[in-house]
């Protein structure tokens, strides 16, 4: 399904990514510091597991320029991954368009925490659609195989 975004007729949400839009992903993948060594393999296995997918192409070309994805059981926990947008289109208002597309996202609005994980210098892009790192109890943990 796509739909064009409100105010920017350049450029189109999608919740599905086409085989070209999947290259397009690799190259976002490889623009970040955390995912940029993810093999087309694995990401080929993981999409079709992903509960939310939310994408932003470029509405002529269909170039996909900006992709998060969400896990989530639908009541009590949502956890929002890999949120990119691409470098040469930052700061033109796509990240915060796609966090807002997945906030209010209808398989999310019964969801009771929305949760991500972001470094430091994020915190205050993301404190403006609500989430808080005032969680003094949590502590990330991770465990690699």
């Amino acid at each position: 399904m796509t739909s064009t975004l409100a105010g920017n007729e350049a450029y189109e949400f999608v919740d599905a990514l086409s085989e070209e839009q999947l290259a397009d992903l690799m190259q976002l993948y490889r623009s970040t510091w955390w995912a940029k060594d993810r093999e087309r393999a694995d990401v080929e296995h993981m999409l079709p597991h992903v509960d939310v997918i939310v994408g932003i192409c470029e509405r002529e070309s269909r170039r996909l320029v900006a992709f998060a994805r969400v896990l989530t059981d639908r009541a009590y926990k949502a956890v929002i991954f890999d949120v990119i947008v691409d470098p040469a289109v930052r700061s033109t208002g796509l990240g915060r368009m796609l966090v807002e597309r997945i906030v209010a996202h209808p398989a999310l609005c019964d969801v009771r925490h929305v949760e991500l994980y972001c470094r430091p210098e994020m915190v205050p892009f993301y404190r403006k659609f609500g989430f808080s790192d005032d969680l003094p109890e949590v502590r990330y943990m991770r465990r690699v195989r």
